[in-house]
């Protein structure tokens, strides 16, 4: 071969070396870049090319896809969406996914390696698995009470069964329909800028991304890390507090809303019947702090990594304050805040014995033909009290059902256990206050765990008597009775 050839085939050889080193570099080596580059829309085609995995309620869907005829073939749709939406958030092609449509997306749209019998091959082949259902923890009749119960208010209601954690009814209102702009013609535009327009804010999760003042109903906490810390042992005898009780290092007395409260020597259980700022507020202090914040962190205070699997807010308890802003703190009000999951976590751990389940959302994971992925099993979050201090808080909850500001919350043939909680908010206090209501229920005559704990929240009321016995308390009753059976 002469010298020319030579070069030549050389040249050919490194040639080819290069074009196998630059498609090497390109598919292997870029590919997940390339992959979700925002200009490639080959995934997005391919992904809206079959029908949507499903979330489900029970046996029944709340999802669904239909053909669009258009360049994605196929788009969401929500049975009953405003009902569910704070359930499933939304699956959107122009604007992404929220919610258990967004923490779930790989299982509902089929990219999970674990909807794949031959994992391997489809990954080599770049075959697309059809979509897997999501099985929600959600109560049907549960989660359609508590909606009905907040019909145009601006609320939110979280309902967990005490012993697993399961979360039964997840609603805020005023909602929205998913479904309106699931696609991306100037229609879904359009109906996705008059609710990102919308004052109301009907895409906030109230249930689970907002905080508010607890007022009232952080009491329990109050009454429970108390109790834990032998501050209090005798739910009838005096507990001490003066009345006026002055907030530590100032000349402000720490007010009741009723004169009934305004005298020294008050018990625990009078207190709570009552709702008695000064007497919670003084407990608080003489607990301490230390014992305050352990035991608001053991219910789900301070957490940012509250998973369901959907990240809820981040509920607040300082853990450095003086003292008067403790006192403040033990009646939530000053800096607490808190989530609906979160104070439905405080009353379903007190209804299990002292021991708070980590909240779900999701039941299980299923193949399109129905074989299991994946089985949530109910998970303990902590260990807040012993049983016997939750049997006495048990106790307190009852006897404000009872005797107290949450008879409005009595179902006949059962055991209630509630708190009502007034919050104050906006500068001086001039903003309408929120009215709260966290609460347990069991039939009477039962010695099983209660099979359901509720949080209600009113944001805004136009109501005249806004409370939370008056509001929140029959919203909370009717989802226990969906749940109860009657």
């Amino acid at each position: 071969m002469s010298t020319t050839g030579r070069r030549a085939g050389t040249f050919c050889v490194l040639l080819i070396v290069a074009l196998a080193a630059q498609a090497t570099r390109v598919q292997v080596f870029q590919r997940e870049r390339l992959d979700h580059n925002p200009a490639n829309q080959r995934l997005t085609i391919e992904r809206y090319s079959q029908p949507r995995g499903n979330i489900r309620v029970g046996a029944d869907t709340v999802t669904g896809s239909v053909p669009t005829g258009g360049r994605y073939d196929y788009r969401r749709t929500y049975t009953d969406g405003p009902t569910y939406a704070a359930v499933t958030g939304y699956s959107s092609q122009t604007y992404g996914n929220s919610l258990l449509e967004g923490t779930e997306d790989a299982v509902l749209s089929g990219t999970d390696s674990r909807l794949a019998s031959w994992a391997l091959w489809n990954e080599i082949a770049r075959r697309q698995n059809p979509g897997g259902d999501v099985y929600t923890t959600i109560d049907r009749a549960a989660q359609e009470a508590a909606m009905k119960g907040l019909g145009r208010q601006k609320g939110a209601v979280a309902a967990i069964e005490p012993a697993t954690g399961r979360i039964l009814a997840l609603a805020s209102t005023p909602s929205y329909d998913p479904g309106t702009f699931a696609g991306t013609s100037a229609a879904d535009q359009d109906a996705w800028s008059r609710l990102q327009a919308d004052t109301n804010q009907p895409m906030l999760n109230r249930a689970l991304r907002q905080i508010y003042p607890p007022g009232s109903t952080f009491k329990v906490v109050t009454a429970a890390a108390a109790l834990a810390a032998g501050v209090v042992g005798d739910l009838d005898a005096p507990t001490g507090a003066p009345s006026p009780y002055i907030l530590p290092g100032t000349t402000t007395p720490l007010v009741n809303d009723t004169a009934a409260c305004d005298r020294p020597g008050l018990s625990l259980d009078t207190a709570m019947v009552l709702s008695c700022n000064s007497v919670l507020g003084y407990l608080g202090v003489q607990t301490g702090l230390e014992k305050m914040v352990a035991m608001a962190e053991s219910f789900g205070f301070n957490d940012a990594q509250l998973d369901v699997p959907v990240r809820a807010a981040r509920s607040n308890f300082d853990t450095r304050m003086d003292q008067a802003q403790l006192a403040l703190s033990s009646i939530g009000q000053f800096d607490t805040a808190a989530t609906p999951l979160v104070m439905a976590m405080v009353a379903a751990g007190v209804a299990n014995n002292g021991t708070v389940m980590h909240p779900q959302l999701v039941d299980r994971l299923t193949r399109s033909d129905g074989a299991t992925v994946q089985v949530m099993r109910p998970t303990t979050y902590r260990q807040a009290m012993t049983p016997a201090v939750a049997g006495q808080v048990q106790q307190l909850m009852t006897d404000v059902v009872e005797q107290g500001t949450g008879t409005r919350a009595r179902i006949p043939g059962a055991i209630v256990g509630g708190k009502t909680g007034t919050a104050q908010h906006g500068v001086d206090n001039t903003g309408t206050p929120y009215a709260w209501f966290i609460s347990w229920a069991k039939p009477a005559g039962s010695t099983a765990v209660p099979p359901v704990a509720v949080a209600v929240v009113i944001a805004d009321s136009a109501a005249t008597d806004v409370t939370g016995g008056s509001l929140a308390a029959p919203i909370a009753r009717s989802v226990m009775q969906a749940v109860l059976g009657g």
